[in-house]
C-alpha cells in the first residue's frame, strides 16, 4: 500500500489487446472495486480476499465488458456502475447509473465519476485520488481513438482539454490497455511525450489525430 492511500491496487492484462482490469481493495473497510471486466475472471479470482462489492465500467465496448457476466456468476451480489446512459445494457438489479461529475463512495474510498465521451458515448472516467482510471479516453502516450459508430472528435477534445488536462498534473493514469512505454504514467508526463495533449485548438487536435491514424 502506498502511504499517502487508503488502498492497495492490482493490475491485470490480457482480454482482447493487452487490456487492463484493476482490482482495489480498501485498506479500512477490505471492500474490494473492479475497474471493468476484460480480464478472465480465473486470473483476478486468486488474489480477491472479499466478495467485490463494486465494477466500475469505464465504457460499453465489449472488451471492456467480455467478462462481466462471469463476474456475475460468481457474485450475483456485485454491483455494476456505468454512465445512465448504457442502462440498457445491464441487469437493473446489478445496475447503479452515474452522472457526469457523481460522487460516490465503495466502501470508504471516494470517488468521483466523469463522464468523458468522445472515443465512445458512455466513457467514464474514475477518479480515486492521487488516482485516474481513464478507460480508453487516455492512454500512455495519446489520447484514445475516435473511430467507431459513437466516436466523436469534438467531445474528445472537450473530455481531454476541458476535463482531464484541467486536472492536477500529479495525478497518476491508469488506462483501459497498456499501450505504452509504461502501464502508467503522471498526466504532466503524459503531456510532455504526447503530441495530442499539446494542441493549440480543436483544430489543432484535429489535425494531429488525423495525422496519427495515416502512420499508425
Amino acid at each position: 500500500m502506498n502511504p499517502d492511500t487508503n488502498f492497495t491496487i492490482r493490475t491485470f492484462q490480457g482480454g482482447y489487446d493487452k487490456n487492463l482490469t484493476y482490482l482495489i481493495t480498501c485498506s479500512h473497510s477490505n471492500a474490494v472495486i473492479l475497474i471493468d471486466a476484460s480480464i478472465e475472471f480465473d486470473l483476478i479470482k486468486p488474489f480477491i480476499k472479499n466478495n467485490p462489492i463494486a465494477c466500475l465500467i469505464t465504457h460499453s465496448h465489449k472488451d471492456h465488458i467480455a467478462y462481466l457476466e462471469s463476474y456475475l456468476k460468481q457474485y450475483p451480489n456485485l454491483k455494476i456502475l456505468a454512465h445512465s446512459e448504457s442502462n440498457h445494457l445491464y441487469n437493473p438489479n446489478n445496475f447503479i447509473p452515474l452522472d457526469d461529475y457523481q460522487n460516490f463512495k465503495v466502501g470508504e474510498l471516494k470517488f468521483i465519476a466523469m463522464h468523458t465521451p468522445g472515443h465512445y458515448y458512455d466513457s467514464i472516467c474514475y477518479k480515486l485520488n492521487p488516482l485516474l482510471f481513464t478507460g480508453d479516453t487516455m492512454f500512455v502516450g495519446r489520447t484514445g481513438r475516435v473511430v467507431s459508430s459513437r466516436s466523436d472528435i469534438e467531445l474528445m477534445y472537450d473530455s481531454i482539454y476541458n476535463k482531464i488536462l484541467q486536472l492536477p498534473k500529479n495525478i497518476h493514469i491508469y488506462p483501459g490497455h497498456n499501450y505504452g512505454h509504461i502501464p502508467s504514467i503522471t498526466l504532466q508526463e503524459n503531456i510532455n511525450c504526447s503530441p495530442l495533449l499539446q494542441a493549440k485548438n480543436m483544430d489543432d487536435f484535429k489535425n494531429i489525430m488525423n495525422e496519427y491514424e495515416k502512420n499508425r
